[in-house]
C-alpha cells in the first residue's frame, strides 16, 4: 500500500506564498538528522538539519535515527514535493536513486510499521512529520518537511521534529507536478544522512 501523506495537491492550491526564514526556531537537544541534499545530477545543494523530538515521538525518532545510522537513507529521493506544502522522502524500499524509483512512495523499510504517536506540536513551516497510508498506525520510514504552515494535519500525523538549519536548501529542492500530487521527475535526493547526538 502506498505510504504517503494522504492530502491531495488540490487542497494546497490556496496556500499563501512562503516567507523566508524560520522566526523563533532554535536548535533543541537533538538528536539531529543532518541531510546532505544533492540534485538529480549529483551536484551538492547543501545541508539541512532536523532537530528530532525524542520526548514527543520516541519510537518514531528511534526509527529515523536507526535508519540514518545504518545508511538506509543515503541516496533516497525526494519523491513528492508540493510547492507551498511539503517535501517528502524516506522510502528506503523503492526510493533509492540508483534503482527504479517509479514505485517511490509505496514502500517503507524492513522494520514493522509504527503505532501513531500524535502529540501537541502543530504543523508549521519546517515541521517534520511521518508519512503514512490511510491507517494512522502505518508510518514506517517516510517523512515530510513542511514548506508552509499546515495545521489541518495536527493530530492526524506524528510530528517528529523541526528544521533548524538549511531553509534555503530545503526550499531549493525540486518541486513536483501538482497535477500528479507532487510526483517529481528527475528528483533531488539525500546524498548522505548522519546523526548528531
Amino acid at each position: 500500500m502506498r505510504k504517503l501523506l494522504v492530502v491531495s495537491a488540490a487542497m494546497m492550491l490556496g496556500t499563501a506564498a512562503i516567507a523566508e526564514g524560520l522566526p523563533g526556531v532554535t536548535d533543541g537537544p537533538g538528536p539531529n538528522l543532518v541531510i546532505e541534499v544533492a540534485g538529480a545530477d549529483g551536484t551538492a545543494k547543501g545541508k539541512i538539519v532536523l532537530d528530532l523530538y525524542a520526548d514527543k515521538a520516541p519510537k518514531h525518532v528511534e526509527r529515523l535515527v536507526a535508519l540514518a545510522k545504518s545508511g538506509a537513507y543515503d541516496g533516497v529521493v525526494f519523491h513528492r514535493v508540493i510547492d507551498g506544502f511539503m517535501a517528502q522522502t524516506g522510502d528506503v524500499q523503492y526510493g533509492k536513486r540508483d534503482g527504479d524509483t517509479s514505485m517511490a512512495g509505496a514502500g517503507g523499510s524492513d522494520q514493522p510499521d509504527l503505532a501513531a504517536e500524535f502529540n501537541d506540536v502543530s504543523f508549521q513551516k519546517g515541521t517534520v512529520g511521518m508519512a503514512r497510508s490511510q491507517d494512522p498506525n502505518s508510518a514506517n520510514s517516510q517523512f515530510f518537511i513542511d514548506l508552509a504552515p499546515a495545521e489541518f494535519l495536527d493530530g492526524q500525523y506524528t510530528v517528529v521534529g523541526q528544521l533548524v538549519d538549511g531553509w534555503e536548501v530545503l526550499n531549493s529542492i525540486k518541486k513536483g507536478d501538482q497535477a500528479a500530487n507532487g510526483a517529481v521527475d528527475q528528483p533531488d535526493y539525500m546524498a548522505k544522512v548522519t546523526v548528531q547526538e
